[in-house]
């Protein structure tokens, strides 16, 4: 689909992030079943998405609420794990930090992994796109998303554990991630930055308040980052 208004640009948007309703959907419930499992009531659980909006950041929190750790951990833990969404507002930005504060706003809260994965991947792949093109597009990626995000917690804070535990809806976390980062390993430096983060998750697995994953991911990034810097000097040395 060729994007030449804002209208097409949203279409495009919309059938790029369609795919990821098969995930938001049992991701989501999984969210809802859970916090009230663990004390919350329907409408705190609905809130608690509404509010945060950032699923592996709300997971971890409600498994260290469960786990009765201190609030500073709590906290500390949810934010390192959405510290990505720094990283992708500073990636955005070069692209849509022109468009007007109201939207910027907007699309600030409705960053979330699927609208960034998709937004940059058409970013880069048509760049003479104008900024009120960009910004339809980004929210054409969040219409099939963020609603459901928020209906499906509402559903599964409801109907709770009258859904067997046959039906195994945590299989969506994994996928969801796997299947937005799979197309990002475009370097090596990707790929070290993932694998080094894997294998340091696993040895720290016994750490308390799962610190250990805040530890995988900085071990990660600095593998990344170093990577980086050796490909950089080698380059520099052929040349």
């Amino acid at each position: 689909m060729s994007i030449t208004t804002t209208k097409s640009a949203f279409r495009k948007g919309l059938a790029d992030a369609a795919p990821f309703v098969l995930v938001i959907i049992p991701f989501s419930s999984l969210f809802g079943i859970l916090a009230t499992e663990a004390g919350l009531s329907v409408f705190e659980t609905l809130a608690f998405s509404v509010v945060v909006i950032a699923g592996a950041a709300q997971f971890t929190a409600l498994q260290l609420m469960q786990e009765h750790a201190p609030t500073a951990i709590v906290l500390a833990s949810a934010l390192a794990v959405n510290l990505r969404m720094a990283m992708y507002s500073a990636s955005l930005t070069p692209y849509i930090g022109a468009a007007p504060l109201w939207q910027r706003a907007f699309a600030a809260y409705l960053t979330v992994d699927q609208s960034y994965v998709c937004s940059m991947a058409q970013y880069e792949k048509q760049p003479d796109m104008t900024v009120p093109q960009r910004m339809s597009y980004f929210f054409g990626c969040v219409t099939p998303i963020v609603p459901l995000w928020y209906l499906f917690t509402l559903i599964g804070a409801l109907v709770g554990a009258q859904i067997p535990d046959s039906w195994a809806l945590d299989f969506a976390l994994p996928i969801t991630f796997l299947a937005m980062i799979a197309p990002m390993f475009r370097t090596p430096a990707h790929v070290m930055a993932a694998l080094v983060a894997s294998v340091a998750s696993l040895a720290t697995a016994g750490m308390p308040y799962s610190l250990g994953l805040i530890v995988a991911g900085m071990v990660g990034m600095m593998a990344g980052a170093q990577t980086e810097l050796w490909l950089d000097r080698r380059s520099e040395g052929a040349a």
